[in-house]
């Protein structure tokens, strides 16, 4: 994601392939970068983790954050300054 060298994570920080693949491919910085996005989104979408429908969301916004497109934030998200 950040296209250089950096520290690998300690373990697979998901369960499952996805996980595997970050654990993988993914540096702690970029896990760290995507920690505070999924903050932001859940902050901002108001979702509960525990529910299943926003672990899915959030479990394809991952995919589409390390390995996709991107995930971008909600169109009315304003960043604090």
């Amino acid at each position: 994601m950040l296209g250089e060298d950096a520290d690998g994570l300690d373990f697979a920080p998901y369960p499952g392939e996805l996980g595997q693949r970050i654990y993988d491919n993914v540096s702690k910085e970029a896990w760290s970068r995507w920690l505070t996005h999924q903050t932001m989104l859940i902050n901002e979408y108001r979702l509960t983790p525990i529910e299943p429908q926003a672990r899915k969301f959030l479990e394809e916004e991952m995919e589409k954050f390390f390995f996709g497109e991107g995930s971008s934030a909600p169109t009315e998200f304003v960043p604090p300054e």
